[in-house]
């Protein structure tokens, strides 16, 4: 251990890490709720892809290279520099005055919230032994799994409107209450954290740190939002298969060029000779399964709960209670176990074997469910997933020395991230395909025809109607139903708006079931394809070869 940092200050020390590291978790679900009310303030629906995809982006490109900075100029300095970029990041996103300037000031939050994700696993490798980290990646999984349900029900809070200290809150207060955290977590880390380096040399890696973000940017720009970021070429008449081969082909050729640089590199951002550790190269692959099939319980669930049974926002993220209740219990004591025995496989693959039984599971729910039938469940997949996830970096970190910490945890980080960024799109495709396969032709649907004719209503039904329109339409009922009353009442004769009115509500509660019913059936394809996901990465976890967790720290960094 770091023999001049006391039990005492390693404890403040992780605070702070997780503190910082809750923040960027939490940002990924707290900024959901608020996209309603930021585009429609900036009356700019268009743009909607670009405020996520702007953060995964940068985040994405970022961690690798944090990963190894940090080896090189310390965790300290990285560390802060992540908080501090994130939290200006924050400020300026509350304070943006058009969502061109949102969306920029999101990259900046990004690249941010990658330095601290990179680092704030590999600190507790740095200062404990790999037979005690499994305490804190236990912790470190809590503290996800609190984000998915304050994310939602914060957010949502927030953007309705209530008074904090004599002001009102909206969209803008989900990004300034990451700053008074920000400045606690960045005044702890300056403190107390030591400057854990390992490099004595330095010479960074600029052609690798260039090829590898142009591959990764063109991968997240080829899955995520690119029908909504190429709007303009598309309108121009450029295909957007076109456009997502033309960015395939480029990741692909910039992903060679990187792997040949990184070969002649004095210090590579991803060491190639890593991937000769088949622990390293196994649990990086199962990582990547992992995040796409996190994303669909957790992702998805959400959204059923939302259009199936009618939930809010806030109401859907409490709904979620007993799968986060369930990931906290397992990662806590899992931590806590593996500790104590020194072995952690047995943990994963149980781990994952629960969660991928309860993904699929999960087909099993219909709108006549009740929900503890669903809560039933998703405990087991939280379990699971509390089992499971924390442990991946304990084992990747068991196989490396100090000096290479940093670059080995951030690599795992970005499968992950990458299995969550390419996994999103693919369910969203499986969702839209569903749906629109259910339903036919949307603008023979008798409802969307009665839309059009309102003035109320023709504005969402602009341009193709897909399967978002549709799902937005069926959110929106109670709305629409409100706004046609007063169409209503202006015809000439109580009966004949009685037989209207009937006619309406008619052809909207078919519409409601049809697209609930197609949504369902779409979602359960999505969990099965989850399911699928955890058992590869289960095949995957079993391949690796076991080694016991070693109770001491070879190789000690210097302050």
């Amino acid at each position: 251990m770091l023999h001049h940092i006391t039990q005492r200050e390693k404890l403040i020390v992780m605070l702070a890490v997780m503190s910082g590291l809750f923040l960027v978790a939490l940002d990924q679900t707290i900024i959901a709720t608020a996209l309603g009310a930021i585009v429609n303030e900036f009356d700019s629906f268009s743009s909607i892809g670009f405020i996520v995809t702007a953060y995964l982006l940068t985040s994405t490109v970022t961690v690798p290279l944090a990963g190894k900075l940090s080896d090189m100029y310390g965790r300290r300095l990285m560390l802060l520099i992540g908080v501090i970029v994130f939290t200006i990041g924050s400020l300026l996103s509350g304070l943006s005055p058009n969502v061109e300037y949102l969306i920029g000031w999101r990259a900046l939050q990004g690249i941010g919230g990658g330095i601290i994700m990179a680092n704030a696993f590999t600190i507790i490798g740095d200062l404990f032994p790999p037979r005690e980290r499994g305490k804190w990646q236990g912790m470190i999984g809590a503290v996800f799994g609190m984000s998915s349900v304050i994310g939602p029900l914060l957010g949502g809070w927030l953007t309705d409107g209530h008074a904090i200290f004599g002001m009102t809150t909206d969209w803008r207060w989900t990004f300034f209450i990451n700053v008074p955290i920000g400045i606690i977590a960045g005044f702890v880390i300056a403190r107390y954290c030591p400057s854990i380096k390992h490099d004595s040399e330095h010479a960074p890696d600029y052609l690798g740190a260039a090829l590898i973000t142009i591959a990764l940017s063109s991968l997240v720009l080829s899955v995520d939002n690119t029908e909504a970021i190429f709007k303009s070429l598309i309108e121009s008449g450029v295909s957007l298969g076109f456009i997502k081969g033309t960015l395939t082909v480029i990741a692909l050729g910039a992903g060679a060029a990187f792997v040949a640089a990184e070969r002649r590199a004095k210090q590579p951002i991803i060491a190639l000779n890593f991937f000769k550790n088949r622990t390293f190269t196994l649990m990086t692959a199962a990582m990547l399964f992992f995040g796409a099939a996190f994303l669909g319980a957790i992702l998805y669930l959400t959204q059923f709960n939302q259009q199936v049974f009618g939930a809010t926002a806030s109401q859907a993220g409490l709904m979620l209670l007993p799968m986060v209740g369930g990931l906290m219990v397992a990662s806590i004591g899992t931590g806590q176990i593996v500790a104590r025995v020194g072995k952690y496989k047995r943990f994963i693959l149980t781990g994952f074997a629960i969660a991928a039984i309860g993904m699929l599971s999960l087909i099993t729910l219909d709108p006549e469910s009740p929900y503890w039938h669903e809560a039933v469940i998703m405990a087991f997949v939280g379990l699971g997933l509390g089992m499971g996830m924390p442990i991946i970096n304990l084992a990747v970190q068991n196989e490396f020395e100090q000096k290479d910490l940093g670059s080995a945890t951030a690599s795992v980080q970005l499968f992950r991230g990458l299995g969550s960024t390419v996994g999103t799109a693919l369910m969203s495709g499986i969702l839209t395909a569903g749906i629109i396969s259910s339903v036919g032709t949307p603008q023979d649907i008798p409802y969307i025809q009665a839309l059009k004719q309102s003035p109320q209503s023709a504005k969402m039904l602009d341009g193709d109607i897909t399967a978002d329109t549709l799902l937005q339409v069926n959110a929106q009922k109670d709305t629409i139903k409100s706004g046609a009353e007063a169409s209503f009442a202006k015809l000439p004769s109580e009966k004949l708006q009685q037989k209207v009115r009937s006619d309406f509500v008619t052809k909207q509660n078919n519409f409601s079931d049809m697209i609930i019913d197609a949504f369902t059936k779409s979602l359960h394809n999505i969990f099965m394809v989850s399911s699928v996901l955890m058992v590869a990465a289960f095949i995957l976890v079993s391949f690796v070869k076991e080694k016991p967790l070693r109770s001491g720290m070879s190789h000690v960094p210097s302050e």
